[in-house]
């Protein structure tokens, strides 16, 4: 068992407005800082908000490839790093650790954005051999994250693909999505596009904290109220469930969910890698102590003793008793609702690639 005391934070170190309680150093960084009372009672003194700011993202390319057995996709497209939500269980704030930031506060404050994304996905698309196969939006950072409000990167991602009969398939906790309703609408007609609404809790409360800039789970179904009636296949994700403080709301946010227009249904159990683990417990000591011990406790039943698993075929699900439990209640509510189907198999088909001499006219 973790001693959840060592993890314990201040209140003065909470922000508002995010889900991180500290800014703890990336583990690839020489120095670790710590508060430290000087004698002039300043360590005591509430932190101010945080800022965000957004800075450019200089990499050369957006299409990223992987090759792992577990996700129905081999590529992707984030042109956030960092996410304004704040999710505190995140899975992606470690690689802001690469950047010589913190998993933590910094994550959540401090962005990176692909500002040439459209361009540069218009050039890849054109490359030749290029094999069209579904891009994924949003596998780790939000694409509809509240900067995308301003910078309107994701949009212009979806106009290129549009353009080019590309298959899209979109993942988000935000209301924002609606607003590409049009394009999604009309990709959806072809066959080219898919949604689906990543929904926690539907605790207000729990969700205020743990998600703290996400839109909120009322809204989340909003959305997909509006998406459905736009044409757009919607489906929803029960994600992370959480043992000891989510788990109950499995079936109650599958009715939700199916009421509002989804027609099928994931889910992943949460898992805490890297400094995660710590930024996670640390939630837990100041939202939610009187049931962390529990929490950890099922979490360890689940991961092999420890609080993370990254095995292929069990990260995403767990393993033992508990994780067979919440499979088996998971599977019978779906079934029950009408959501256990697979998504749409989007039309690869249809994909034109860019002209790579765009003076020179297409022959046909």
């Amino acid at each position: 068992m973790f001693l959840l005391a060592a993890y314990a934070v201040a209140m003065r170190d909470v922000r508002k407005g995010r889900g991180a309680a500290s800014n703890r150093s990336g583990r690839y960084e020489r120095h670790r800082h710590v508060a430290f009372d000087d004698g002039w009672g300043t360590i005591d003194e509430a932190q101010a908000p945080l800022r965000t700011e957004v800075r450019p993202d200089a990499s050369r390319k957006v299409i990223t490839r992987n090759d792992s057995p577990d996700i129905g996709f081999d590529r992707s497209i984030n042109v956030y790093r960092g996410c304004e939500h704040g999710c505190v269980y995140c899975y992606a704030r470690p690689t802001h650790a690469y950047l010589g930031l913190s998993p933590g506060q910094d994550f959540e404050s401090r962005i990176f954005a692909k500002y040439e994304a459209p361009a540069q996905l218009e050039r890849e698309l054109a490359r030749p051999g290029y094999e069209c196969r579904m891009i994924a939006l949003g596998t780790n950072t939000d694409p509809y994250q509240p900067t995308e409000r301003r910078l309107a990167l994701t949009r212009g991602v979806l106009e290129v693909l549009e353009r080019h009969d590309h298959p899209v398939g979109i993942v988000t906790k935000s209301a924002l999505v609606t607003r590409d309703a049009d394009i999604l609408s009309r990709m959806a007609r072809r066959k080219l596009a898919t949604v689906s609404l990543s929904v926690t809790t539907m605790d207000r409360n729990i969700a205020r904290t743990m998600e703290p800039r996400a839109s909120t789970p009322a809204k989340r179904l909003e959305a997909m109220s509006t998406l459905r009636e736009a044409g757009v296949p919607v489906g929803v994700i029960v994600a992370p469930i959480v043992p000891g403080l989510t788990d109950h709301e499995i079936e109650s946010i599958l009715e939700a969910a199916s009421a509002a227009g989804a027609d099928r249904a994931g889910y992943v159990v949460l898992r805490l890698p890297q400094e995660v683990r710590e930024l996670f417990l640390e939630w837990l000591s100041v939202h939610a102590p009187n049931k962390a011990r529990r929490v950890v406790s099922l979490l360890q039943g689940m991961r092999a003793g420890r609080l993370n698993d990254p095995n292929f075929g069990t990260r995403m699900t767990g393993a033992g008793p508990y994780a067979e439990l919440i499979a088996a209640r998971f599977a019978a509510a779906a079934r029950r609702l009408g959501l256990e189907r697979r998504g749409p198999t989007l039309d690869t088909g249809r994909f034109r690639p860019p002209s790579r001499n765009p003076a020179q006219l297409d022959l046909f």
